[in-house]
């Protein structure tokens, strides 16, 4: 997903049709790997060095000249150094800037919590004017970045890191405000929340092979989010399950959750599967890291099986 992003910006900033306001501003990362941008769009990127503050403080100066910056650093530093500014510079002035976090969730679980980004959507999401969407893939990702550039306000990438399979073999018609469904099935629905889906499509055969049809949707769009698909989910199915790698408070699950409280519930009951509330020291890789906490395919399809069987379906 990282290089899918850098990929993607380096072809919108060389089509002669593309947008030359692009800039791209990052905080001592990505150096080579933004070579290539860096040395055909002289003057469009700037590294501020150690200093994620900095970074968007001059983004939003760059966004008030009429230019469509782009941070860029690992998701536990931006939003997570930066949130005031974000807030206040960003937000505050209703700008267009993309704030972009990569390895997000547990893409770096190797290095402990300090590198962890488990509560980015909680906080972004809370922030008036900010979008939040959140790609599945490499495909999602391209198209989440063109997304991002036509919106005329603030938006979140929240990516992987690197090494997500591809799941989409065309493009999706990728929409803020929207979802894709990737898999049919009327006995449960899957809304699985970036880079975890691989999971949530193996939970989803595992399912299969006992006799269980669940649908999977990429949520890509936590904010705003695709209710006209969770109207219709919630009327269908028995149950719903939120998949992210995120901490329950101020996810995607809640905000489904307040949706579902404000609606006057009924229908389908709402499940979760997701990180728990607390720190995490272990250290291990992302694969790792999602069967201890059990959001591997085999135990999402466990879970799912298991709240079913409640549920008398």
């Amino acid at each position: 997903m990282r290089d899918a992003f850098i990929q993607e910006i380096e072809r919108l900033a060389a089509d002669p049709d593309g947008d030359e306001r692009i800039v791209v501003v990052t905080a001592d990362i990505g150096n080579r790997m933004f070579n290539r941008f860096r040395e055909a769009n002289p003057g469009r990127f700037v590294n501020t060095g150690i200093a994620e503050a900095n970074m968007t403080g001059i983004a939003a100066g760059l966004a008030m000249a009429g230019l469509r910056p782009f941070t860029y650093t690992i998701a536990s530093f931006n939003p997570g150094r930066c949130l005031e500014q974000i807030r206040l510079d960003i937000c505050q002035h209703n700008l267009p800037v993309t704030v972009v976090g990569v390895g997000a969730g547990l893409g770096y679980a190797s290095l402990g919590p300090t590198h962890h980004a488990l509560e980015d959507i909680a906080w972004l999401r809370s922030i008036p004017n900010m979008t939040v969407l959140c790609p599945c893939d490499p495909v999602e990702t391209r198209c989440a970045v063109r997304a991002a550039l036509r919106h005329d306000g603030p938006v979140y990438l929240r990516l992987g890191k690197k090494g997500e399979p591809t799941v989409h073999f065309r493009e999706p018609d990728f929409r803020i405000g929207g979802s894709i469904r990737l898999r049919e099935g009327g006995d449960a629905a899957l809304l699985a929340v970036g880079a975890v889906m691989p999971e949530a499509l193996k939970a989803a055969d595992l399912l299969a092979e006992k006799g269980v049809a669940a649908s999977v949707y990429s949520f890509h769009s936590v904010k705003p989010m695709d209710t006209r698909l969770l109207e219709s989910l919630f009327d269908s199915v028995s149950i719903v399950f939120v998949i992210e790698e995120h901490v329950a408070s101020g996810g995607a699950w809640s905000a489904v959750a307040e949706w579902l409280a404000e609606r006057g519930g009924g229908g389908a009951r709402l499940g979760r599967i997701g990180m728990p509330d607390e720190f995490h020291h272990l250290a291990g890789g992302q694969g790792w890291a999602r069967r201890h906490f059990g959001l591997d395919a085999k135990s999402v399809a466990g879970r799912i099986r298991s709240a079913l069987k409640k549920c008398g379906s």
